[in-house]
């Protein structure tokens, strides 16, 4: 049975460095929004895309809350997407 994260001993379970591909996806959704990679770059790879992309997202439910409509603590019926609904 394989170990799940920080279990286990061995070989098995040491930490993998970040890929190059993370690493500079990392740093470019850190600093630029995706619209401007975008626009600025013609030609990105699928990969490259996705992973800054993925990076782009806040990562802690306090970022999340902050940067989206969700309110912990509003009731549903008083989103706009459920008003239209």
């Amino acid at each position: 049975a394989a170990a799940g994260p920080g279990g286990g001993g061995g070989a098995g379970s040491l930490l993998q460095p970040e890929s190059l591909l993370d690493a500079a996806a990392k740093r470019v959704a850190g600093s630029w929004a995706f619209e401007r990679v975008e626009g600025r770059f013609q030609r990105i790879p699928e990969p490259v895309q996705r992973r800054i992309v993925y990076w782009s997202f806040p990562r802690s439910e306090r970022q999340i809350c902050m940067y989206s409509s969700f309110q912990p603590g509003r009731a549903a019926a008083a989103s706009p997407a459920s008003a239209a609904a």
